[in-house]
Parts: C-alpha cells; structure tokens; sequence
C-alpha cells in the first residue's frame, strides 16, 4: 500500500513536470514594425507639456502605425504636405484612415479648431509617449480659437 504523502508527492512532481513542459507564450508578439515604430519614436524629441488628460483606453486596440499616420493628417479635411494649420475653423473634426479614427473637439465651447500641423504631431507624439499602444484621448495644448483641443484616437 503506498503512503498519502508519498502520493502526494509523486502527483506534485508530476504537476510540476508538466507545467515546466509547457512552453512559453509570450503575452505580446514584437513584429518589426512595431520595433521599426519603438525606434522611430525614440529617436523623435516629446514635449510633454503639449498634451493633458492623456487616458490609455485600451492599451489592446489594434491601430497600424501608418494608419494612425494617416489618419492624423487627415483632420480638418487634409493637413498633409504644405498645408500648415487646420483650415474652415471648425468646431470638431475627424481623421480616419484603415484602423484609425481620431476625432476632435474643441475643449471650449463656442471655440473654433485651428491647430497647426506642428502643434497636432507634437500632441500626438506626447500621447503616444505616455500610451505607446491602443486607444488614448486627451487634450492637446492650444490650437483652438479659445483654448485646446480634446482628441480622441481609436479604432472605428
């Protein structure tokens, strides 16, 4: 007859065994684009003062980089290439672009959107410095007529 400890024992180790079979899953898979953009970011100066209320919403979310690029100059119906600000001053406005959706909002109410091209990609990058993934909103400094601009970044 055998002893409950020594089946205690035999049934632990073999526990044991098969959890140290088990291989390894990391929880997030690095692609070389996601090291492409950690590099990337790295090498880019970060104002932190140029956002505020930066919240990770969910830190899961799936933007593409290029989408979320993209997007970002797609606010206020085109900010790419020479265009320098915001044009039409409106009250809120949109970007969106594959797995990208920013949509923005002047923080004060009444106020107009009228942030320069230099001004949304140092908030962005401020965002992103603190929320490097998923979903993030907060509050770029300045760029409305009277005040900031609340801004929200997801996946539509």
């Amino acid at each position: 007859m055998v002893s409950s400890s020594l089946l205690q024992a035999v049934l632990l180790m073999a526990g044991c065994a098969t959890t140290l079979a088990t291989p390894f899953v990391p929880r997030y898979a690095l692609t070389q684009e996601h090291l492409e953009v950690l590099a990337m970011r790295a090498s880019t100066s970060v104002d932190p003062n140029a956002v505020s209320n930066t919240q990770c919403i969910d830190p899961n979310v799936n933007i593409d980089f290029h989408d979320q690029n993209v997007a970002e100059l797609g606010i206020c119906g085109g900010i790419a290439g020479s265009i320098t600000k915001c044009g039409g001053a409106p009250q809120s406005t949109t970007g969106k672009s594959g797995t990208a959706l920013f949509t923005l909002n002047a923080a004060t109410s009444g106020a107009t959107i009228n942030i320069s091209k230099g001004r949304w990609e140092g908030c962005i990058r401020a965002a992103r410095a603190v929320c490097p993934t998923g979903s993030v909103s907060g509050t770029c400094t300045g760029g409305a007529s009277t005040g900031n601009v609340d801004f929200t970044l997801d996946n539509p």
